[in-house]
C-alpha cells in the first residue's frame, strides 16, 4: 500500500507589489444559480506545469490576493495533476482568477481534510474535515469477527464520529482510546462515537436489492491515501468480489471530503450489477424518514442520546432511480435506501450527517433544507473555463 501524500498548502496573503509573480493561466467561474455559493472545490488541470515551479504555484483573486489552494497528484504516478481552491461567488455572477507561480513566502494553514488508514485501532479507515468524521472497517477486522476473536467488526457501512469542533480530532481520539478503550464513546467537549453501526448500511453504505431482498459487501480489503490538506483528502477503498444472489458484485469506492461540506462525496466503480442503493440507517426505527424526488435526496433524523442527529444521501439526477424505507426484525438491517443507476459502470452520491449539538444544525427542517440547497449545487455546478 502507498504512502500518505501531503502536499503543498497555501494561506490567504498579499502579493508584494515588488514582487512579480509569472501568470500561468487564468480561470474563470460562473456560477448559474440565483443563490451565493462558497465552501465548494474547484479543480484546474496543472499537467502543464513544469514539476520544478508546481510548489510555488498559487491562486489569485481580483484584487491579487493568494487565495488557498491544494496541489493534488490524483493518481500518484509523482506528477501534481490539479490545484483546488473554493471560490466565493455572489448569484448569477462571473468571477476570474489567476494562477501564477510566485516565490512570496507562504504561511502554513491547518490540514482539516484529513484521512489515515488506522491500525492501532484493528485496521480503520477515518477521515474528517472542519464540520464532520467518519470511518469504515477493514479485513483484520473482518478476520476477527470469522475467527470469533473478540473486537472485531465485520461492515462494510459508514460510521459517523459526531464531531462538534473545527480542527481536527480524529489522531486525538485514537490516542484516548489507546490510553483506556472506547475513550471516544465519551464526549470530552469534542464529540463523540454514539452513532451503532453493526451490519446497517451506516450513512452511504452500498447494497444491492435483488428481489425483496438487499445483499452488500463485506469490508474493505485495501486502500489508498491520495491527499489531505486544507481542501480535500481523498482515497480509494477496494472490495473483494461479493456475491448478491448469484450476482457477482466488483466494487472500487473513491472517497473525498471538502472543507465546510457536511456530505462525503463517494464515485464508485460498479460491475455485476445495473442498479445499487446506497442506505442510512434506521437504527431502533423511531426516527422521521424523508425523501424529495424532486432534488434526488433522502434523509432521517432522529433523537440520539441527549441531542438529535439528521442522517442524508443526495444524488445527480442521472443517477437517481428512487427511494425505499426498508424495515426488518433483523437487527440492523432497517435501511433507508436511495436506488442509483449505474452509468458506464459507476455511481456517484453524497452522504453525511449533521448534529444539533455541533450548533451547525437546529432542527430537521433546517437539515433537509440543506439537503435540498446541497443538490440543486451539485446538479448545476459551478462552471470552470481556463483561459
Amino acid at each position: 500500500m502507498k504512502k500518505i501524500v501531503f502536499f503543498l498548502l497555501t494561506a490567504s496573503l498579499f502579493i508584494n507589489c515588488d514582487k512579480k509573480a509569472e501568470i500561468v493561466s487564468t480561470v474563470t467561474v460562473k456560477n448559474n444559480l440565483s443563490v451565493d455559493r462558497k465552501f465548494e472545490t474547484v479543480e484546474v488541470d496543472i499537467s502543464n506545469v513544469a514539476a520544478e515551479k508546481v510548489a510555488d504555484l498559487v491562486i489569485l483573486d481580483a484584487d491579487n490576493l493568494i487565495v488557498t489552494s491544494q496541489i493534488v497528484d490524483t493518481d500518484l504516478d509523482g506528477k501534481n495533476d490539479v490545484i483546488l481552491f473554493q471560490p466565493t461567488i455572489k448569484a448569477n455572477d462571473t468571477k476570474t482568477y489567476t494562477i501564477a507561480i510566485s516565490d512570496e513566502k507562504k504561511d502554513s494553514v491547518t490540514a482539516y481534510c484529513y484521512s489515515r488508514f488506522v491500525p492501532e485501532r484493528t485496521d480503520d479507515y477515518t477521515w474528517e474535515n472542519n464540520r464532520v468524521a467518519f470511518r469504515t472497517f477493514g479485513p483484520v477486522a473482518q478476520k476477527m469477527v470469522e475467527d470469533g476473536v473478540k473486537g472485531g467488526t465485520l461492515s462494510s457501512g459508514i460510521d459517523a464520529w459526531l464531531k462538534r469542533v473545527e480542527y481536527p480530532i480524529i489522531n486525538t481520539w485514537y490516542k484516548r482510546n489507546d490510553v483506556k478503550k472506547g475513550a471516544y464513546h465519551k464526549d470530552h467537549g469534542e464529540g463523540l462515537d454514539n452513532f451503532h453501526v453493526g451490519v446497517s448500511r451506516g450513512i452511504g453504505g452500498t447494497a444491492v436489492k435483488v428481489d425483496t431482498s438487499y445483499y452488500f459487501s463485506k469490508n474493505f480489503t485495501s486502500y489508498k491515501t491520495i491527499t489531505t490538506g486544507p481542501l480535500r483528502t481523498s482515497f480509494v477503498l477496494t472490495y473483494a468480489t461479493w456475491d448478491a444472489n448469484g450476482k457477482h458484485i466488483d466494487e472500487t469506492k473513491h472517497i473525498s471530503l471538502d472543507y465546510g461540506q457536511n456530505l462525503t462525496r463517494f464515485e464508485i466503480d460498479v460491475k455485476g450489477t445495473e442498479t445499487i442503493s446506497s442506505g442510512i440507517t434506521l437504527h431502533k426505527k423511531k426516527g422521521v424518514t424523508n425523501q424529495d424526488n424532486t432534488t434526488f435526496w433522502v434523509s432521517h433524523w432522529e433523537t440520539l442520546d441527549d441531542s438529535e442527529v439528521g442522517t442524508g444521501i443526495v444524488t445527480t439526477k442521472p443517477y437517481f432511480l428512487g427511494s425505499e424505507k426498508y424495515v426488518t426484525s433483523r437487527k440492523d438491517e432497517s435501511n433507508h435506501f436511495l436506488h442509483l443507476n449505474v452509468v458506464n459502470n459507476k455511481v456517484v452520491f453524497y452522504s453525511g450527517f449533521g448534529w444539533v449539538k455541533s450548533k451547525q444544525f437546529a432542527n430537521q427542517q433546517d437539515w433537509e433544507s440543506y439537503l435540498t440547497d446541497f443538490s440543486k449545487k451539485i446538479n448545476s455546478p459551478l462552471i470552470v473555463t481556463k483561459n
